[in-house]
């Protein structure tokens, strides 16, 4: 069998791809493991400054495969946090999200179901004008259950949430742009998401890295929790070494180098 995820780093960005093409990335049991063991690898990564994501072969990712999902209607492990406050499903949707650095999500064909949960973690999702997406577990008697509500709250209004969710349809790229369930469409959205990727990975992987820690205090915090967390990253970047090298190279017309952080 070959290898269900795969990670390639080059220049600061890994390329992570789902390749379980004959299946069109469909979620089984081994997915599930694979994807996690994934996150988990990134995160243990010093030289990382981004993630570029996607799905090999047709769709980024069809969501449950129905055969595994008629084998395991009620998994015991649900109700089980295995990954902080998440469980293995859940944290294969949200844990991009607790990586150290931006996710770019590169939808192509379908994310549907789970794949949409999953897509909904990373941080910018670009996705074809033809791509096909859908909440679809009301298809199946089943709710969405890997994290799909608390990513999607922060992206849609509440009553699109609810709509998309209870009628289960399915929608292309330019509607999940309208939306604000993606970020933009693009042609290639592959090639788009590593464009991003690679003027992400250019700034200093200190900042980048504050910022997303921001952003995720930011979800769920109030404003006063915000704004001393805005001001602690402040303090601590302009005492850092990327902050001082971007100053210099800029004041001598050059590229900066960072040290990895």
């Amino acid at each position: 069998m070959s290898e269900r995820v795969t990670i390639t780093l080059q220049d600061g960005i890994a390329d992570v791809r789902f390749n379980r093409p004959e299946k069109m990335n469909a979620l089984d049991g081994a997915q599930f493991e694979a994807i996690s063991a994934a996150i988990t690898n990134l995160g243990t990564l010093p030289k990382l400054r981004c993630v570029v994501l996607s799905g090999a072969g047709r769709s980024f990712c069809v969501g449950i495969d129905l055969e595994h999902l008629a084998g395991n209607p009620a998994p015991n492990d649900l109700l089980t946090r295995t990954h902080g406050m998440s469980n293995i499903f859940q944290h294969v949707a949200s844990g991009w999200r607790e990586l150290p650095v931006p996710v770019i999500a590169a939808v192509h064909g379908h994310a549907l179901g789970g794949g949409f949960q999953i897509m909904l973690g990373a941080d910018v999702r670009i996705a074809a004008p033809d791509a096909k997406f859908s909440i679809m577990e009301a298809r199946w008697g089943i709710c969405p259950d890997m994290g799909g509500i608390a990513l999607l709250r922060g992206l849609v209004r509440d009553d699109v949430a609810r709509e998309l969710t209870y009628t289960a349809r399915t929608f292309d790229g330019e509607e999940a742009a309208s939306l604000g369930v993606v970020t933009r469409t693009a042609l290639d959205p592959y090639a788009e998401a590593m464009r991003i990727a690679h003027i992400i990975a250019s700034h200093s992987p200190a900042a980048i890295r504050a910022d997303k820690r921001l952003f995720n205090v930011a979800r769920d915090a109030n404003t006063d929790v915000i704004l001393l967390a805005e001001a602690t990253e402040q303090k601590a970047l302009l005492a850092s070494s990327g902050h001082r090298e971007t100053i210099a190279a800029h004041l001598q017309k050059r590229a900066p180098v960072f040290k990895d952080v």
